[in-house]
């Protein structure tokens, strides 16, 4: 009965080891499969951590995987156990965080400016997650906040939700955001009707709808932009 070869990183010369590799030449000379195998820490039986790593990232759409399991549905993965499931989870959401701290302050001039806030994250769900960012008068980002996340064809929102948070925070104005799960970011007359209704709200409250944006897979459309609204 044959055995498939492997190699453990113990095994590997010491310059090729990932952790090792890290230290001597910085982490971003590392491939993405080094730098995962770094945060499992070890393989299993029959994987290193550096082959369980490829193996993950070739079947699950790259790092993609990280952005929406969650620690069950990790643990459905072959070699990963709570720690390796706790670990990357831990990992997903420092990087997000990170991302978000970067982010406060920061000044919106243009609908571009909106997607590069929120394109990374919000491209990849699976469900419409209805987002409101809330500006002051300079502009600048107070937070971003989740309204409502609805089903894979529709998200409901009520301006209670929208302006609530704007109130609190003292924002000046708001910009409405939503993913299309389709990855096609075309605006449905939903869309525009919810809209204009939000931003006839945004006028009694003396709190201005500065635009709607709509993000897809790598795109988006502004319906200010595109004179929807």
């Amino acid at each position: 009965m044959s055995r498939e070869y492997h190699t453990s990183i113990k095994e590997l010369p010491v310059e090729m080891r990932p952790r090792e590799r890290m230290l001597a030449k910085g982490e971003e000379y590392l491939t993405e499969a080094e730098l995962l195998a770094i945060l499992l820490g070890h393989g299993t039986k029959e994987l290193s951590a550096i082959e369980l790593a490829q193996q993950l990232l070739q079947h699950h759409e790259g790092l993609r995987f990280f952005k929406t399991m969650t620690i069950q549905e990790l643990l459905e993965l072959e070699g990963i156990g709570l720690a390796k499931a706790a670990r990357i989870r831990a990992a997903a959401e420092l990087g997000r965080r990170l991302a978000l701290t970067s982010n406060q302050q920061q000044q919106i001039k243009s609908p571009d400016d909106v997607k590069n806030y929120v394109m990374e994250d919000m491209r990849y769900y699976d469900r419409e997650h209805f987002k409101c960012l809330y500006l002051n008068r300079k502009n600048q980002v107070l937070g971003l906040e989740t309204v409502s996340v609805g089903g894979l064809a529709s998200s409901l929102v009520h301006p209670r939700e929208v302006f609530k948070p704007a109130i609190k925070r003292s924002a000046a104005a708001v910009i409405l955001i939503h993913n299309h799960p389709s990855g096609d970011p075309t605006p449905s007359a939903e869309d525009v009707n919810i809209t204009k209704r939000l931003m006839e709200s945004g006028k009694l409250l003396g709190i201005e709808v500065l635009d709607h944006i709509i993000i897809g897979d790598g795109r988006y459309v502004s319906l200010k932009g595109s004179n929807a609204i």
